[in-house]
């Protein structure tokens, strides 16, 4: 496995891999990785023939600078576990090797309207605008690629779906199975700054949502009633401060009042647990493409 550091290297040795006809497939990360991001590695080990991880904690996604002051930084870890997952390629720039100028501000960003704009682009402004560069930015060092996202960042998932398809990017996006602790808690980066107490009253987010395909199964059609019931789910934990859960549309992110196809809704909630922000979501209707996946023998890794 190759570990570089700069963007002429990382692109050199993709256009090597496709000139001699191999695919690529690439997941981008931030670190600190753990079984879900393994699960991705793995997905693209499967389907492509080289596999490049990036490794970058993006500045202009943090809106808090205590946020990106605490986010986990762990990389001889994770290009061991890299190594592990079968990883050809480590891509770990340094903020300056991706902006240049930096802490100047960024001549170029790109916004990405609509699907960005509701939900967490409301609680983080500027967030989604980060995360569009960034990856925009890692596209077109990678080249064309397959690219793997997790589906726990679901609004970002379609925030680069979006993006792909407005600027003709030749990536394919491939979203990914949410991985799951036993108890149901979305595997995150973020939750190691989880206290005891805390990581215990951070399932709640995962029984809301379970709570509210429930009902949506059971014929609840109204949007305000499951996100009513989502709502008292996580206020029975006083740990735990509800930001938002609702039923949108999966593809717009929109919340319609009257739901009239459960197969076409994805329930989003969000949260603050002690000092951490956590996000969870799921289909409406059980789909097996976008069932969650239990960690198992991936939590020596997590």
């Amino acid at each position: 496995m190759r570990v570089v550091e700069t963007v002429a290297e990382c692109r050199e040795l993709l256009q090597q891999a496709r000139a001699t006809g191999r695919t690529v497939g690439l997941v981008p990360t931030m670190g600190a990785l753990h079984a879900g991001h393994i699960s991705l590695m793995t997905r693209a080990r499967a389907e492509c023939e080289v596999v490049a991880v990036t490794i970058f904690v993006n500045p202009l996604q943090f809106g808090d600078p205590e946020d990106i002051a605490h986010y986990p930084r762990t990389l001889d870890r994770d290009v061991e576990a890299c190594t592990e997952a079968g990883v050809d390629l480590v891509f770990a720039p340094s903020v300056l090797e991706m902006y240049p100028h930096w802490p100047a501000p960024v001549a170029t960003t790109v916004s990405v309207v609509g699907v960005s704009e509701g939900w967490e682009g409301a609680s983080r402004p500027g967030h989604f605008d980060g995360v569009a560069t960034v990856v925009a930015k890692l596209f077109s060092i990678a080249g064309p690629s397959r690219a793997y996202f997790g589906e726990k960042d679901f609004q970002q998932l379609a925030v680069v779906r979006q993006m792909v398809a407005d600027l003709s990017l030749p990536v394919e996006v491939v979203g990914c199975p949410i991985v799951r602790e036993r108890d149901g808690l979305a595997l995150s980066s973020r939750n190691v700054r989880l206290s005891p107490e805390e990581r215990r009253a951070a399932v709640v987010l995962s029984r809301a949502l379970a709570t509210g395909r429930a009902l949506l199964e059971g014929g609840v059609h109204y949007s305000s009633t499951l996100a009513e019931a989502m709502r008292q789910v996580v206020e029975s934990e006083p740990l735990v401060r509800l930001d938002y859960a609702v039923a949108v549309g999966h593809q717009d992110l929109v919340a319609r009042e009257i739901i009239e196809d459960p197969a076409s809704v994805r329930l989003l909630i969000a949260a603050e647990v002690g000092p951490v922000r956590l996000i969870d979501n799921c289909a409406g209707l059980e789909v097996a493409s976008t069932q969650a996946v239990p960690a198992r023998h991936l939590e020596r890794i997590a």
